[in-house]
């Protein structure tokens, strides 16, 4: 089977999605994108390499270079030259959807400001792979990408996802699965529905479905490996008076700990304390 024979490729930064897992993820249109391509640029030149082999292509004569997060501002300068000579210029993440947590992000933003024509080539995505299978709704959803590092970042990045209306999907490492698991039972409860979906679209592919409680319970006896994509049920919101929380909140803060405030405006408000307290926590500011 030989791939390309479409023409050439006209100018433009072409977005080449590809497999999250099964190399043959991969659609007909970005195997003639990577066979007709004038440049060739991935976020792992070896992956990329490999997957064409797997295909039967090779880049031949053409440039493959390496853009990713450490040599992006040095290289987007030889991409960006390349575009302006009415090149064609194909950008692959190392698996799934360029820009989605992904350093393709200036690379394209720089094409775009240049006038030059982005395209997708859609495919393989680890967010739409995970919400097909969670069983949670799908109907409004929100990416939020990896939660920050730093105790009191993630704990303020929590709580403003406790209270989003609709389906919340992260990218975890399976190190951190444990603690962000343990610390969403204590910001959001243990009964919000969630999903671990792990090494989709692989050999070892495994959704774990349930609410947080009997997450960490599963994974309290668990060595987790593999890519990991947690989704989060949307949030169904309590009855109490959520309108006046944030002015409240204000005007509790002022001479009271955040402790003490949260306690006083949960009684004040009839709502449950922990619904105050994430709402403490996203305002940042001291204990």
């Amino acid at each position: 089977m030989s791939y390309g024979d479409t023409g050439p490729l006209p100018p433009g930064l072409y977005m080449v999605s590809t497999p999250i897992g099964a190399a043959r993820d991969i659609t007909l249109r970005a195997l003639d994108i990577l066979a007709t391509a004038d440049v060739l640029a991935a976020e792992d030149t070896r992956t990329l390499r490999h997957l064409m082999e797997i295909h039967g292509l090779s880049p031949g004569e053409r440039p493959l270079v390496a853009y990713h997060d450490h040599n992006g501002p040095r290289m987007r300068p030889r991409l960006m030259a390349a575009l302006d000579e009415g090149k064609s210029v194909a950008y692959a993440s190392e698996a799934g959807t360029p820009l989605i947590a992904d350093p393709g992000f200036q690379l394209a933003r720089a094409a775009i400001e240049a006038g030059h024509k982005v395209l997708a080539a859609p495919g393989a995505s680890a967010v739409l792979a995970a919400l097909t299978v969670s069983g949670l709704p799908t109907d409004r959803f929100l990416f939020a990408g990896f939660a920050p590092p730093q105790a009191g970042a993630r704990a303020r990045f929590l709580a403003e996802l406790a209270t989003v209306p609709a389906t919340v999907v992260l990218y975890e490492s399976p190190k951190r699965v444990h603690r962000i698991l343990d610390e969403l039972v204590e910001c959001m409860g243990e009964e919000r529905e969630a999903a671990v979906c792990r090494e989709l679209t692989k050999r070892f592919e495994e959704v774990q479905r349930g609410s947080l409680g009997e997450l960490v319970a599963w994974a309290a006896d668990q060595v987790i490996r593999g890519e990991i994509v947690l989704l989060l049920d949307r949030a169904r919101g309590p009855t109490g008076d959520l309108a006046g929380l944030e002015e409240a909140l204000n005007a509790a803060l002022r001479t009271m700990t955040r402790k003490d405030a949260v306690a006083a405006v949960a009684r004040q408000l009839g709502l449950p304390r922990r619904v105050v307290y994430q709402a403490a926590l996203a305002r940042g500011g001291d204990e």
